[in-house]
């Protein structure tokens, strides 16, 4: 026998084997393939986050703040274009309904957002031809006849009982507020003069042309926007948070046309009001009706204000039947119209609306207000989506 084969013999001894096959690791070789985490080394710490050299750390934090503060500046000198933005993607977003029934017709998506931006247009042009002259001419003929209103009000009886309670007060405010109202000069005053006046005119048509401009972009654009956004979430995801984007464009924008059926009900509810009492200006307080009740949730009551007042001038007693039966439509429209407009397309508790509102409207003004309820239902369909199954999956 060779001396090859005692060799061999003996490491198949050694090893437990007694025929070919793989040769068990050693304890060494095991250990060199999976180290333990205690023999890993230390991880070593960025020189900028050390202790031990305070210059340093100085140093990022300050430029870290300084980060922070040129960040801030730059969002407050682009605040005017962000709600530009803002209010040109929620009007996209609903005018994205009427488009998508188009497009379930059978017409191209070029097409139906033509079809719907001339509709609009024609129906914007329309209202401005028919509505702006007759409210120009009924706001020139209401500053005519303030004093007439003033003095016939002064002979009511509840201007006798307003005298005995507060005395000459009441006559020294009726002239003090017939003055502001028919004197030109303290007008272009409270406005900052006409040079001021003027700019802001200006401003606000240049504020409408790029909203429009900027709508139209966003109605052309939206379902490539869309993709482009999802590109950024995990392919893994991109079905499950495409299901959610089309839900919450599909909610915001059957918001939107909510809120503009309401606007024009309760429009119509005060202009049928003022002709049928005889009260002065109804396409005036129409117009004012529909601008107002677009905000949510306070509009209709802070018209019931406006137009109660503006009545009370006229007709103490048509007030009254003003007031009572708008007050009346305000709970029709609350708890019998919007349940059918909105409950489609939103379905959001009444208090979180409520607190919605207010945070919006106190954050952003107009624009927090309008865009409070939509928000409020996104965070509802992303909480439903993924957080809650994420809670009822764990154990």
């Amino acid at each position: 026998m060779s001396t090859e084969e005692p060799s061999r013999a003996s490491v198949e001894a050694q090893t437990g084997s007694a025929g070919p096959g793989p040769i068990e690791p050693t304890v060494e070789a095991e250990a060199a393939q999976h180290p333990s985490p205690a023999d890993a080394p230390p991880p070593r710490r960025s020189i900028w986050t050390r202790i031990d050299r305070p210059f340093r750390l100085g140093f990022l934090v300050t430029l870290g703040g300084l980060a922070a503060i040129l960040v801030a500046l730059a969002l407050t000198s682009l605040s005017t274009v962000l709600v530009y933005v803002a209010f040109a993607l929620f009007a996209a977003l609903g005018l994205n309904p009427a488009v998508r029934l188009l497009e379930r017709r059978g017409l191209s998506r070029g097409l139906s957002v033509a079809i719907v931006i001339v509709a609009l247009v024609t129906a914007v042009g329309l209202v401005l031809v028919m509505i702006v002259p007759v409210v120009v001419e009924q706001i020139a003929s209401f500053v005519k006849s303030v004093p007439k209103v003033v003095d016939d009000f002064t002979h009511t009886d509840l201007y006798a009982l307003l005298e005995r309670q507060f005395g000459d007060q009441i006559g020294s405010l009726l002239s003090d507020g017939q003055k502001l109202l028919t004197d030109g000069k303290t007008l272009t005053a409270l406005g900052g003069g006409a040079l001021k006046v003027g700019t802001s005119i200006a401003a606000g048509i240049s504020a409408f042309v790029i909203v429009f401009v900027l709508t139209l972009y966003f109605v052309v654009g939206l379902p490539a926007i869309i993709t482009s956004m999802l590109r950024l979430v995990p392919a893994r995801k991109r079905s499950q948070t495409r299901s959610i984007v089309m839900q919450i464009t599909e909610s915001v924008g059957g918001y939107v046309q909510g809120m503009v059926i309401l606007a024009f009900a309760n429009s119509m509810v005060a202009l049928l009001l003022y002709v049928l009492l005889g009260l002065p200006f109804p396409p005036l307080m129409a117009v004012v009706a529909f601008l107002v009740t677009l905000i949510p949730l306070v509009g209709p009551l802070l018209f019931l204000a406006i137009g109660t007042v503006t009545a009370l001038l006229a007709d103490p007693l048509h007030a009254l039947i003003f007031g009572v039966v708008y007050l009346i439509y305000i709970q029709i429209e609350a708890y019998v119209l919007t349940p059918r407009v909105m409950n489609r397309t939103l379905s959001v508790p009444g208090l979180l609306v409520v607190i919605g509102a207010l945070v919006g409207g106190t954050l952003l003004g107009l624009l927090g207000a309008l865009v409070a309820v939509p928000a409020t239902a996104s965070l509802l369909i992303i909480l439903n989506q993924i957080f809650i199954p994420r809670q009822d999956a764990r154990t």
